[in-house]
């Protein structure tokens, strides 16, 4: 280890502070038994070179969507990266982690974010977005403290159970320490929230829906909003943003407030994250939105330029009457999402979604025709649907097929115990038509133990 201190600083600094030696100080400070007085038993240490191949052996051993083929999904998903985001992103006046405020961001970060909040707007069909937040869970349960402050004198949130399991989770925690109900409709037969509207009612603040939901399956967000709307309350609805190359966007179909996902945009899988959460909302909304908002002006010589705007909302002036403690955005995330976006165009969005789609359906095709398994939701889906073994070992399976070279999906039951028999597969854009047909090879060579057959 190479310590830059030397002998004389540190007897400096214990000088300073007091102290005969590290021993006597350490002593004096930790209680007896916390204190380790044995030796460490760790190995010699390693040269630079030696170093590097021993974190590039433990790094073999992850099963990522670099060494496997990936259809797994529910929520971050493999698709893919045109290698000019990256060419673009990585430039130095954007490629830093150090969130710039007010009074130092500068005018081509500002523009960057009005850019991007002009493209979530034309991507939801909502008239106003901010500048990107956490993520698609928190901007989530950010829409809903949103709803919460908008809806005066109700107290209740209705959600579906075919809502993204942790964006749920998310929600309860934040709704725990205040006077607020949280109501979760079951999902139907068919994997949808088709009876959600029994569960609205006059104390109903806000609804909260997925489509496509958590399974794949597309959800009647028409219908949900009437429901909604005809109670007074507002709906908040988690999208794909992939999906609205061939869906409706959610402010066409009566969205109050978009929250997505953005990580798919441009933006690689990350082992989990950073991710980028995506919020817009009507213009009628704006005061309460969180976060962040770049706005256009001009100066005093009537220049086009691009400030922060209505910051008095939260943080800042009126910051006891703050509904929102986001601070901050994802500048970074939210840039590779413009670049990608603006590379793509309104026909290569479209495009994208329409291979997602037809290769999802192709999947889906091929995996029911196998004996072992089945799809338990009927209907149509986008990019994802559920797969039922009918040997009821998934575990073993997801493990199996992971030696055969895939990641074969998320399973079900940590979060729907009724559903342990099941699991989630994801087809997006990346994946061809070989590697689909290799896969629904793999799976009904598998025995229930998940071995595969004559491997």
């Amino acid at each position: 280890m190479y310590l830059f201190h030397t002998d004389e600083d540190r007897q400096a600094m214990l000088k300073s502070i007091g102290a005969e030696s590290v021993d006597e100080l350490i002593h004096s400070q930790v209680p007896e038994n916390a204190r380790f007085e044995g030796t460490l038993q760790l190995p010699p240490a390693l040269s630079e070179m030696e170093m590097q191949r021993e974190v590039e052996r433990a790094a073999a051993q992850n099963a990522s969507a670099a060494s496997h083929v990936c259809f797994m999904g529910g929520g971050a998903y493999d698709h893919f990266v045109p290698a000019t985001v990256d060419a673009i992103a990585s430039r130095g006046e954007f490629f830093t982690s150090y969130t710039p405020y007010q009074a130092e961001v500068s005018q081509g970060n500002l523009q960057a974010m009005f850019e991007y909040e002009t493209l979530v707007t034309q991507l939801t069909g909502l008239d106003v977005s901010n500048a990107s937040l956490y993520d698609g869970g928190s901007a989530a349960v950010e829409a809903v403290m949103m709803a919460l402050s908008v809806v005066k004198g109700r107290n209740k949130v209705v959600t579906s159970a075919a809502v993204h399991p942790e964006y749920r989770q998310i929600l309860e925690t934040y709704l725990r320490g205040l006077q607020c109900e949280l109501v979760v409709a079951p999902y139907d037969a068919s994997g949808t929230s088709s009876g959600i509207a029994d569960y609205i009612d006059d104390k109903t603040a806000c609804v909260l829906i997925q489509h496509p939901n958590f399974f794949g399956r597309l959800e009647e967000v028409q219908q949900i909003a009437d429901a909604t709307h005809a109670a007074g309350a507002l709906l908040v609805q988690s999208f794909d943003p992939i999906s609205v190359g061939r869906l409706k966007r959610p402010g066409d179909m009566g969205a109050d407030i978009a929250v997505a996902e953005g990580q798919g945009l441009g933006n690689p899988l990350n082992f989990g994250g950073p991710y980028l959460g995506i919020m817009a909302c009507r213009n009628e909304l704006v005061r309460r939105l969180p976060g962040r908002i770049a706005g256009q002006t001009v100066d005093r010589r009537g220049n086009r330029c691009w400030v922060l705007t209505l910051q008095t909302r939260e943080q800042h002036i009126r910051r006891e009457r703050a509904t929102s403690n986001i601070c901050s955005n994802q500048t970074l995330l939210a840039l590779r999402a413009t670049i990608y976006l603006s590379l793509l165009g309104p026909e290569g969005l479209k495009e994208t979604a329409e291979h997602c789609l037809q290769k999802t359906q192709y999947m889906q095709k091929q995996v029911a025709s196998l004996e072992r398994f089945s799809v338990p939701f009927a209907g149509p889906v986008f990019k994802e649907f559920v797969v039922k073994d009918h040997d009821g070992s998934v575990a073993n399976l997801i493990e199996s097929m992971r030696g055969d070279g895939y990641l074969a999906g998320v399973p079900l039951g940590q979060w729907y115990p009724e559903l342990s028999d099941c699991y989630l597969i994801a087809v997006t854009e990346r994946r061809t038509r070989d590697e689909i047909d290799s896969y629904c090879r793999s799976l009904s060579q598998l025995t229930s133990e998940g071995v595969i057959a004559g491997a």
